[in-house]
């Protein structure tokens, strides 16, 4: 029973209860327009529940229903809170709010910390499955041209995650990628760095990631949910700025590298030059 809810007030309340996945990303003028009720209700009702205001009920609903999510719910999540006509400017608008919203999140103490811990680790072994997959390969592409012993770990069969681990040590360093719905495999990883004594490096969207007991340095990066397809817009910021902090920190030997990267190149006619005929 609610009895200080008004009519209205018990609509929101009913959708949210058998609805919450789809709740959690609707505008509160969405929401408002799917119950048949006004945004001001909606409003109102989230402040008679104890929140400042509506984005902070979203908030809450967002982070219980990140990791529950399937596929299936996310194509009717999309089609139910983004009109077709609006889904370039609300995607791009949501990935812009996702970089600042890391921005204000990412401890930069932490971020150096991590740098450091890269640059002075005898191997650098990356790991991202599904979807982060994108992202471990493109940070261990960066990290190949500046660092001998890079290992992207590859996901075939449980097993064979631990064997391209089996000469992990101390003096080695992982670097984990994860986001809802989190990979036990990516987890499983971490566990095993260390109990290795390797120093972990976590990049995920929250405190709450099941990748965050087994971190040294985490750092957090938010994503989201569009449709099938996860964010991972502010995530590759993190990885963008990682990659430029490891070149200015080892500037000498990253120069070095270039120079005889850029004499191949040329030698080999690697790339196309600007003005070239194909």
């Amino acid at each position: 029973m609610r009895p200080s809810f008004s009519k209205g007030q018990n609509k929101l309340a009913d959708y949210i209860l058998s609805n919450y996945d789809k709740a959690a990303y609707m505008t509160a003028a969405r929401l408002g327009e799917v119950t048949g009720v006004s945004e001001s209700t909606v409003v109102r009702f989230a402040m008679q529940l104890g929140y400042e205001g509506y984005p902070q009920l979203q908030k809450d609903l967002k982070n219980s229903s990140l990791n529950r999510m399937n596929s299936l719910q996310r194509i009717e999540l999309a089609s139910d809170s983004i009109r077709y006509e609006d889904v370039l400017t609300k995607v791009l608008h949501a990935d812009i709010l996702k970089i600042k919203e890391t921005l204000a999140l990412i401890d930069n103490e932490t971020f150096l910390k991590a740098v450091d811990s890269i640059c002075i680790a005898k191997k650098v072994y990356v790991i991202g499955v599904r979807s982060c997959a994108p992202l471990a390969s493109t940070l261990a592409f960066y990290l190949n041209l500046m660092f001998e012993d890079v290992i992207l770990l590859e996901h075939g069969s449980p097993s064979d995650l631990f064997e391209q681990m089996i000469h992990m040590d101390l003096r080695d360093v992982l670097v984990a990628f994860s986001f809802p719905r989190y990979s036990n495999r990516t987890k499983n990883a971490c566990k095993y760095a260390r109990e290795c004594k390797a120093k972990v490096i976590t990049i995920t969207d929250s405190s709450s990631s099941p990748l965050q007991e087994f971190a040294d340095y985490s750092l957090v990066a938010k994503s989201d949910m569009m449709s099938i397809a996860d964010s991972l817009v502010a995530p590759m910021s993190v990885i963008n700025a990682l990659v430029v902090a490891i070149s200015i920190k080892k500037q000498k030997e990253v120069s070095e590298t270039f120079k005889k990267l850029e004499s191949l190149w040329d030698k080999h006619d690697f790339y196309n030059h600007k003005g070239d005929t194909l």
